[in-house]
C-alpha cells in the first residue's frame, strides 16, 4: 500500500535581508514555478555533494517519495495516484507522496534526499541542475505544455499601450516572469528586477493578483492557468499575449517529471514504473478527459480546501496539453531567455537530460521514442 501525506515536507526556508544585492540572489537561485503559486527565494545555498551510486539497478527499494504540486498542471500525477495506476505498477515498492507548494522546496527536498523524484516547472529543473553542477537532477519525463499567457485590462490592444504600466507574475524569476521579461525586451520595452523600466514588473501570489487586477490596481499579468480563465472571466481581462503563440507549434513544458541522479542509477525499473504510471494517466486525461477532470478537482479540493468552478476547470484545461514528451529544446530556450534578461548566468545544460527510461517504456508499448535535440 502506499503512504499518503498531504504534508510538505519541513525544509528550512532561506530569506534574503534587504542589504542582499538582488542581482546577487539572482545568480544563486533562479526563482521558479510551474504551477504559478508564490515560490520562495532559496539562495545562497551550496550545492549538495554527489552521494555513491551503485552504477546499476540495484532492485527495488523499500519506498519511493514522490513530489507533485497541488495545482491541474500536475494533473497526470494527480491522476496515477488517485486512480492506483502509481500503486499497480510499482508493486511492492511503497509509495510515500508528498506536495510542494513551491519550486525551491521541491529542489531542496531532492537535494537533501527527502524525496526521489518530482513533478517540477522548467526553471526548478535548471536550477536545481546548475547547482549542484549537473550532478543532482534528471529530467526522466515531460508532463504538461502551455497554459499561461498575458492579460490585461480593457484600453489596452497593443504592446505600445503597454508603456507605464504595472504587470504583475507569480515570482520573480519564475517561469511567467521570465516570460514577460523576454517578451518586453523583444518589443523594445525595459523591465528592471527592481520593479522599473517603461513596464513595472511586480512579482506576486496568484491570487493576490487577481484582487489586484480587479481592483484596478494593475494593468495586467503574465499567469499561468487557471489564473488567466479567472482574471478573463472575474477581472474582465483580455487575452493580449497567448504564450503559446510564441512557441513552435504551440508548445513549451510547464511541468516535467526529474529524478534525483543518484536514484535514476540506483533503481532504474522503479523509475520505469512511475513512468509507466504516468502515461496511464494520460491515457485517462485521453480517453475521458471529463471524468479526468473530476479526479483532479476532487483532489485539489482534497488538499487546498477549496475546488475549481467547474466552468473555469473546462476552459483553462482546454488551454493545456499533458504530455510525457519534455519538450527539451523549449526549456533550453527558456534557459537563454532567463540570461537575457539578467536572471541567470549562461550555463551548460548537458547531461540533464536522461530520457533512456522513458524510451524504452514507449517503445514497449508501440510508441514513438523522444529524441533529443
Amino acid at each position: 500500500m502506499w503512504l499518503y501525506s498531504t504534508n510538505s515536507v519541513d525544509l528550512p526556508e532561506y530569506h534574503p535581508e534587504p542589504q542582499v544585492p538582488l542581482m546577487s540572489i539572482l545568480r544563486t537561485s533562479l526563482l521558479v514555478s510551474a504551477s504559478g503559486t508564490a515560490l520562495v527565494l532559496l539562495a545562497a545555498c551550496a550545492p549538495p555533494s554527489a552521494g555513491p551510486s551503485s552504477g546499476g539497478d540495484a532492485g527495488a527499494p523499500d519506498e519511493i517519495r514522490l513530489g507533485y504540486f497541488p495545482n491541474f498542471t500536475h494533473a497526470p500525477a494527480i491522476i496515477a495516484l488517485e486512480n492506483g495506476y502509481l500503486e499497480e505498477e510499482l508493486g511492492d515498492v511503497a509509495l510515500a507522496p508528498t506536495t510542494f507548494n513551491a519550486g525551491p522546496a521541491a529542489v531542496e527536498a531532492l537535494f537533501s534526499e527527502a524525496v526521489d523524484m518530482t513533478f517540477i516547472g522548467p526553471n526548478p529543473t535548471i536550477t536545481g541542475f546548475v547547482r549542484s553542477d549537473g550532478d543532482a537532477i534528471r529530467v526522466v519525463a515531460g508532463a504538461a505544455s502551455g497554459g499561461a499567457a498575458l492579460v490585461v485590462r480593457e484600453g489596452i490592444d497593443d504592446v505600445d499601450d503597454l508603456d507605464g504600466t504595472v504587470l504583475a507574475t507569480p515570482q520573480l524569476g519564475n517561469t511567467q516572469d521570465v516570460a514577460l521579461r523576454f517578451w518586453l525586451r523583444e518589443n523594445g520595452l525595459s523591465s528592471t528586477l527592481e520593479g522599473g523600466g517603461d513596464v513595472s514588473v511586480v512579482p506576486q501570489e496568484n491570487a493576490t493578483t487577481l484582487q489586484a487586477f480587479v481592483g484596478g490596481q494593475i494593468d495586467g499579468a503574465w499567469v499561468p492557468e487557471p489564473w488567466v480563465t479567472r482574471l478573463v472571466a472575474e477581472g474582465g481581462g483580455r487575452v493580449l499575449v497567448d504564450e503559446a503563440s510564441l512557441w513552435p507549434d504551440g508548445r513549451f513544458v510547464v511541468t516535467n517529471l526529474v529524478s534525483s541522479r543518484d536514484f535514476l542509477e540506483r533503481y532504474p525499473a522503479t523509475v520505469s514504473a512511475v513512468i509507466r504510471a504516468e502515461l496511464r494517466a494520460l491515457d485517462f486525461i485521453t480517453s475521458d478527459p471529463d471524468s479526468a477532470k473530476a479526479v483532479v478537482n476532487d483532489h485539489l479540493e482534497e488538499l487546498t480546501g477549496s475546488a475549481l468552478d467547474p466552468t473555469y476547470l473546462d476552459e483553462a484545461w482546454e488551454n493545456v496539453e499533458f504530455t510525457v514528451d519534455p519538450l527539451v529544446e523549449t526549456l533550453l530556450a527558456s534557459a537563454e531567455h532567463a540570461t537575457a534578461v539578467g536572471l541567470l548566468d549562461e550555463a551548460d545544460l548537458d547531461g540533464l537530460y536522461a530520457l533512456d527510461p522513458l524510451n524504452d517504456v514507449l517503445q514497449g508499448r508501440g510508441d514513438s521514442p523522444v529524441a533529443l535535440p
